[in-house]
């Protein structure tokens, strides 16, 4: 089984609107919600690829049940952890000459939630694949990544950690299966501006070097690069297309990488990968069945 960690769920509230005036009444021209952040984001983009996983995290209030309801309703197997207190957040992302995003901050999780969670993640078998995505509300610890995989330690599981600068290194320890920075992250993580292929591809191997068995550097345009656990660099060619939404390409490069490499094929882990972030990017929402296999076809 595949389990994804959302620890700060969200309902995404996109509005287009064509000119944003600062100071004055926006209009917009349409809108849509999404039930996301970057795990549930996973949950729904493995689903388009026929494979299950169940949704972990928090939620809270009346905003909180929707985002249950709204995930049961795409199909996905949630298993959220209810808080006593406050509501889980709505995000605006204003869709307009530029992209402006407003992310509140969501509720209070206490230590009682926190050991609910644990006591989940404790069922968790060998041969399950845990995926941990995206940053940490101000009410966890900032080392929770560590304390989960320290608590699965002897475990057969496979780690995937999307996340970025201390909390992504502190992780290598624990040999993770997958990391997942994008390029400007990564240069980010050892201060240094990667300008070319050559360097994305120095330091991706210093992460595996670190501990990670793959990583997997996202590059926009550029596509994408993987240093695997056999000590081999593959680099896949980004899909052609035109970009219309940037919020869960790399959720969903995550999903589609963890979806391929079930067929123990790490090359074709990395080209789904790249066709799903791809998919996500050229279309309005997450990525669907039918995009991702049209970008497939391009690589």
């Amino acid at each position: 089984m595949i389990y994804t960690v959302t620890f700060n769920p969200a309902i995404d509230h996109v509005v287009h609107i064509d000119d944003v005036a600062l100071g004055s009444v926006n209009r917009s021209v349409r809108e849509e919600m999404y039930f996301g952040g970057k795990g549930i984001n996973v949950s729904a983009v493995l689903r388009e690829l026929g494979v299950s996983s169940r949704a972990l995290g928090f939620t809270a209030g009346f905003t909180g049940e929707a985002i249950e309801k709204g995930v049961e309703a795409m199909g996905i197997d949630a298993d959220f952890v209810r808080l006593r207190s406050g509501s889980s957040r709505i995000n605006v992302k204003i869709k307009s000459s530029q992209e402006t995003e407003i992310n509140a901050q969501g509720p209070h999780i206490d230590d009682e939630a926190l050991n609910t969670l644990f006591a989940k993640l404790d069922k968790l078998t060998d041969g399950d694949i845990l995926i941990l995505a995206g940053s940490i509300p101000n009410s966890l610890p900032s080392d929770i990544y560590e304390r989960i995989l320290e608590r699965l330690l002897g475990k057969n599981i496979k780690a995937v950690v999307d996340a970025t600068n201390k909390l992504l290194m502190n992780v290598l320890k624990y040999k993770p299966f997958l990391v997942k920075p994008n390029n400007f992250e990564l240069g980010e993580m050892f201060g240094v501006t990667l300008d070319t292929i050559e360097d994305i591809e120095l330091y991706a191997c210093k992460l595996r070097d670190m501990g990670a068995e793959n990583v997997l550097v996202s590059m926009a345009a550029e596509g994408a690069l993987l240093a695997d656990e056999k000590g081999e660099t593959h680099f896949c060619k980004a899909c052609s297309g035109t970009v219309k939404n940037s919020v869960g390409a790399g959720d969903s490069m995550v999903a589609g990488f963890v979806a391929g490499a079930l067929k123990g094929d790490l090359e074709y882990a990395l080209k789904l990968g790249t066709a799903a972030g791809g998919a996500t990017a050229f279309s309005e929402g997450l990525a669907t069945k039918e995009k991702i296999e049209e970008l497939m076809a391009q690589l």
